[in-house]
């Protein structure tokens, strides 16, 4: 897969009164070079709405869409691949589905997790909460940084950190070896949504050049 180094999820509960397309598409032009759409209380139909609407979207900036949980909206729009917890479809019987070309992540709180994707074909993997956050109601505790560095020292696929992920915080992620890292409400949220993917972006190239 195309690699990628800013993640956005989209959210838009953080953005009230705001268009969802406008808003990633300012995120895409702050830096973020990966989209997925998360969406686990509209209808299906409007899922599939707005799957279509940002396929759309990041063909226009060349920039991979992910769906969560949804295969069957991933396949109806040609997403590039999906994404799945550790409480959705086992990965071979979504690959069997989705196909060889097919993108798909898997989310991991524990390293016993993150060695079962890498081993099962996964094609990158969440690696998280980090931090304590509020962005998603069904999330674990934080595994804190100490998981980025086992994921780090063991695992080959690519990984991208999540959860609680903000300006302030961000250094301490990428000194524990992450590269990759990903948001929904610090970005979405953002009364400047380009200006603060602008400033994460700014971040990641000059840890790119550190390390």
């Amino acid at each position: 897969m195309k690699d990628f180094q800013l993640y956005a999820i989209t959210g838009e509960t953080f953005h009230p009164g705001r268009d969802l397309i406008e808003v990633m598409e300012e995120a895409i032009r702050g830096g973020v070079d990966i989209v997925q759409l998360r969406d686990k209380t509209s209808s299906k139909r409007d899922v599939l709405q707005k799957a279509k609407a940002l396929r759309e979207l990041t063909k226009k900036y060349g920039v991979p869409f992910i769906v969560n949980d949804h295969i069957d909206v991933a396949l109806a729009v040609d997403a590039d691949g999906i994404h799945l917890g550790q409480d959705d479809l086992p990965l071979a019987e979504a690959r069997k589905i989705v196909g060889p070309d097919k993108i798909i992540g898997i989310s991991t709180h524990q390293i016993e997790e993150a060695r079962a994707a890498q081993a099962e074909g996964a094609d990158y993997i969440g690696v998280g909460p980090i931090f304590e956050t509020k962005s998603k109601v069904d999330v674990v505790d934080p595994v804190t940084t100490a998981y980025i560095q086992q994921v780090a020292a063991e695992i080959t696929i690519p990984f991208v950190a999540i959860g609680g992920i903000k300006l302030h915080n961000v250094e301490q992620v990428l000194a524990a070896g992450a590269s990759r890292i990903c948001m929904i409400s610090e970005i979405v949220g953002a009364a400047d949504v380009k200006a603060v993917c602008e400033q994460f972006t700014a971040i990641l190239e000059r840890h790119k050049e550190e390390v």
